[in-house]
């Protein structure tokens, strides 16, 4: 049915979990798409030709295809302005944010929003145990190598079992780790940046500010303005 419509012309949208519907139906292979980052794995898994854009709100790199994609469920509101511009001009856009107060998408994408998915290594037994060590231990100096030892392999058998069974090389797991800890205290706690650094094991603060926001898309400071409204901060005690 949608391809279908498709071929009849129809401006195809979905949002959220509705591009799988896309996917599925083989029209978003070969294209950029957005969706929820939550559903990245399953892409990269079950639509390898779909090029999915996880730190997109609103893809429009099919639009020449008439094919327009957007992320989580709030961002119907982005598809909504985009569609009312696109069929009612830009200043029937411009008037409908405004009556319902609608600021468009961010311009940080979903990158400060998405969660770190921490797959167990499927039947890999090893490398489920060096999940299992790091979960306690990933501040600590040099936790690949002390890995790579807990598991006996060579590092080149150890960072290829590593990928297939938790989707992740071993070094940017460790990094996702790392930063996801850091986001919970900037959420919730009153630390400063160069302390969250040294928590989560990184003694050069520049580096930590560079890798978090190469992952959360924002600075950590950045990062603790957006959300400290969302989730008080409290003091250490």
């Amino acid at each position: 049915w949608l391809r279908r419509l498709h071929a009849s012309g129809a401006l195809l949208c979905a949002v959220c979990s509705g591009s799988l519907l896309l996917a599925e139906a083989g029209l978003l292979d070969g294209r950029p798409a957005a969706a929820h980052w939550a559903y990245a794995e399953l892409f990269r898994r079950s639509y390898p030709a779909v090029r999915l854009e996880p730190p997109a709100v609103l893809c429009l790199g099919a639009e020449q295809d008439r094919i327009v994609t957007a992320a989580a469920v709030t961002a119907w509101q982005d598809l909504a302005l985009y569609l009312i511009a696109r069929f009612c001009g830009h200043r029937a856009a411009v008037q409908t944010a405004k009556v319902h107060l609608l600021a468009g998408h961010d311009e940080n994408g979903q990158l400060p929003y998405a969660a770190m998915r921490r797959p167990q290594g499927a039947d890999d037994a090893v490398i489920q145990r060096c999940q299992s060590w790091l979960a306690s231990h990933y501040a600590g100096a040099n936790p690949v190598q002390r890995m790579i030892e807990l598991s006996g392999l060579n590092g080149r058998t150890f960072a290829r079992r590593f990928q297939a069974a938790t989707g992740y090389q071993p070094l940017d797991y460790v990094q996702a780790l790392r930063v996801e800890e850091a986001k919970q205290m900037l959420e919730s706690e009153d630390a400063g940046i160069e302390e969250v650094a040294a928590t989560v094991g990184y003694e050069d603060p520049a580096s930590f500010r560079r890798i978090f926001k190469r992952k959360a898309g924002l600075t950590p400071a950045a990062y603790r303005r957006k959300f400290q409204q969302v989730a008080p901060r409290r003091a250490r005690s």
